[in-house]
């Protein structure tokens, strides 16, 4: 059986961003994790709440090619709006044959656990998309399962999700062209629609790479930001993803500039 620190080391060299942000979490976090006798692991931990130290995560949010640390620096193009902080409480669960280990190890163990549990999730109807955990906020007593030996510690967290709101005015990056409208993306969402009835200035012109334009010559073509208001969005259990539609009509909506994305 590969060791844990074995483990945790392919996992740095894999994910090396997610490993600099649980040496953050951890050293912001708490104290150590203590483990005694099997069926009575305790947390000696006294958390206190830790503010964000944007020059400490520079945690790469995967799912929309942002630097964690610019989505309170005002550096994102997106409006800070669709992001929403919350506190979590989850189970983490680890496995038994990683119980040998004590101190930090367990405890960077339950957090590159809560990491991927945080990742595989994707997104909640409620939430919105999951972007990323910004403080450990406390771990509690582990409990040990029946029939596996696996233990469950109880973990609360802070992290930041996204989420579209209908009315909203926000910025997204034309990805596809098509005669009735156009396909954009807007952070981890990809699927945002501008049908042609709802930029009703612009003409559709086709060609190699169809474009819309209007008569002052404004054009809204592949890789164009373009400011919208969402009209409405709905979210796909399924595939847990948001899919929205958006229009131009109001006022200092339509195409910004060229996106260097």
């Amino acid at each position: 059986m590969e060791s844990l620190s074995k483990r945790l080391q392919k996992y740095a060299k894999a994910h090396p961003k997610v490993l600099e942000l649980t040496r953050y979490l951890i050293k912001v976090g708490s104290k150590v994790v203590m483990k005694e006798r099997p069926g009575n692991m305790r947390s000696s931990n006294t958390m206190t709440k830790s503010p964000l130290n944007p020059p400490a995560l520079t945690h790469f949010c995967s799912t929309n090619n942002l630097l964690f640390s610019d989505l309170f620096s005002g550096n994102s193009k997106l409006s800070s709006k669709m992001y929403l902080k919350s506190q979590l409480s989850w189970n983490v669960i680890i496995p038994a044959e990683n119980l040998d280990v004590e101190g930090l190890m367990l405890q960077k163990a339950i957090v590159v656990r809560l990491l991927e549990d945080f990742a595989s999730k994707k997104a909640s109807k409620n939430l919105g998309y999951f972007m990323a955990v910004t403080t450990l906020e406390r771990i509690g007593e582990g409990k040990v399962r029946e029939h596996t030996g696996d233990v469950l510690f109880p973990v609360e967290f802070s992290c930041v999700t996204f989420k579209m709101f209908r009315g909203e005015i926000l910025e997204g990056v034309v990805d596809k062209i098509l005669k009735h409208g156009v396909f954009m993306r807007c952070g981890p969402t990809d699927k945002l629609y501008l049908s042609h009835q709802k930029m009703s200035d612009y003409k559709y012109v086709p060609g190699e790479n169809p474009i819309f334009m209007n008569e002052k010559m404004s054009r809204i073509e592949k890789d164009t930001v373009v400011r919208f208001i969402v009209v409405g969005a709905r979210y796909v259990e399924a595939e847990k993803e948001f899919q929205a539609v958006v229009s131009l009509e109001g006022d200092y909506l339509g195409p910004i500039s060229q996106s260097s994305v």
